[in-house]
């Protein structure tokens, strides 16, 4: 058990993070101070939150290239509404910017389900008339820090036991998840349909529906961060958050998220997240260029996709083998 635990994706890419924490305080040792680490985690939450919802989509075989627009259309929306009402309360505000987001991932999910089109076809679509909405409704105008209210701007800041209220969001959003994935009948349906499509059907699970709910737990988490982005940031414009969708599954696949789907977990998730901010964070502290800093998240891609790979032939090889003996 104590070698299947160091040998597990999430361990080798926690050592990582820990190994890139180490290389990095010996340039800038303040970097890894308690609450420089905190900082960083609070700059992460926004792509933490995107992760999770990103994840239970890449496990039913499909992808979200919409999480990026639909952020940024829920949080044009409501920086919008602000400007018209500044005297909506916050809660209100989230639950606009959540049902939002949340329609945006049913759309998604019923051209996936009942239109039959590829997922990447739909979103990649998506992603496009979002975009364009915001166009739309803004007339390319940006909404700025000064026009917002202060309540508006408050909450993700606010502190609460010495982390802002964005973190505390991205802390609860991993564990919920956590409990969705272990514990409940619909995240063991994601798994069983991105890794046994046609044993799903036999075991009476709806493949088209289990996609269906992926991508509105997408929706609804893209909604949410959409707020918390435009809020923290005190801006909002048509390209916020501009090829972000890369990045998103980017954190997936170095967490050790399956492109092929049904093989991942909500620990990968979060380290993948991690791992990227920590490098997004770190890079320009101690003055390399972001070349470098892209250089090296292509790089966690291509040998995380490469150790999946090598994974899934070894376990291959196992099952001839085993086959062969037993003949």
């Amino acid at each position: 058990m104590l070698k299947r635990l160091v040998t597990s994706r999430e361990a080798i890419l926690l050592g990582a993070i820990v190994v890139l924490l180490g290389l990095i305080a010996t340039r800038f040792p303040a970097f890894v101070a308690p609450a420089n680490l905190a900082n960083v985690f609070n700059d992460t939450s926004p792509l933490i939150l995107l992760a999770l919802g990103q994840m239970v989509v890449i496990l039913t075989k499909c992808i979200d290239l919409s999480v990026a627009a639909n952020l940024a259309l829920s949080g044009m929306v409501v920086s919008m509404l602000n400007v018209v009402a500044p005297g909506v309360p916050v809660p209100v505000i989230l639950v606009v910017a959540v049902g939002l987001g949340t329609l945006m991932g049913m759309f998604n999910g019923l051209l996936v389900w009942k239109v039959s089109i590829p997922p990447i076809v739909v979103t990649l679509g998506t992603m496009t008339i979002y975009r364009g909405i915001i166009f739309l409704i803004s007339n390319g105008k940006w909404v700025n820090s000064h026009e917002m209210s202060p309540a508006f701007k408050a909450f993700p800041r606010a502190a609460f036991l010495g982390l802002p209220v964005l973190s505390w969001i991205a802390i609860f959003a991993v564990i919920a998840f956590f409990v969705l994935m272990t514990r409940t009948t619909l995240g063991r349906a994601f798994y069983a349909v991105g890794g046994h499509p046609h044993a799903a059907v036999y075991a009476g699970i709806n493949v088209g529906r289990t996609q269906f709910w992926a991508y509105t737990l997408s929706g609804a988490l893209a909604g949410l961060t959409g707020y918390l982005w435009v809020s923290r940031y005190a801006v909002a414009y048509v390209d916020i958050a501009g090829g972000f969708e890369l990045t998103v599954v980017a954190a997936c696949v170095i967490g050790g998220i399956s492109i092929a789907g049904g093989l991942g977990s909500v620990g990968g998730a979060l380290l993948g997240a991690l791992f990227l901010g920590v490098v997004s964070n770190a890079l320009p502290v101690i003055n390399v260029s972001p070349f470098w800093q892209l250089a090296i998240s292509g790089g966690a891609i291509i040998i995380a996709v490469a150790f999946n790979a090598q994974a899934n032939r070894t376990k291959g090889r196992v099952i001839l083998k085993s086959a062969e003996h037993a003949a």
